[in-house]
């Protein structure tokens, strides 16, 4: 950040012990402390925000960019009425739904799991 060398770290030390004294020195390198402290926790809650709002932006993007796609695929794929989703299945050569199938072929919550017969 600074480029500072080992003699002109030497040259404000001096100057600071000449203006500020050596008695009050630790106080105001502590405050300074303190102020580099606070500027460090402003800033990354700033940035912090920003990376936020960038964040959101970016996802409101992409939502609006799947929404385009998705209404795109819909109108190039319609789903069939509710009426003519046994019709859709025998034209594709499908069985019909479950709804509409025989009572024979529906599985029985009750009925307890037939195992095979083994041969040995």
């Amino acid at each position: 950040m600074f480029d500072v060398g080992a003699s002109e770290l030497l040259l404000i030390v001096i100057v600071a012990i000449v203006v500020i004294g050596p008695k009050d020195l630790p106080r105001a390198l502590r405050m300074a402390g303190q102020w580099i402290a606070k500027i460090r926790r402003v800033s990354g809650h700033f940035r912090s925000g920003i990376e936020t709002m960038i964040r959101e932006a970016e996802l409101a993007e992409m939502e609006e960019k799947w929404r385009k796609q998705n209404e795109e695929i819909m109108k190039a794929h319609p789903t069939p009425a509710e009426g003519t989703v046994a019709a859709a299945s025998a034209e594709a050569g499908l069985p019909p739904p479950a709804e509409n199938a025989p009572a024979e072929h529906q599985k029985s919550e009750t009925a307890e799991p037939q195992l095979p017969l083994s041969s040995s």
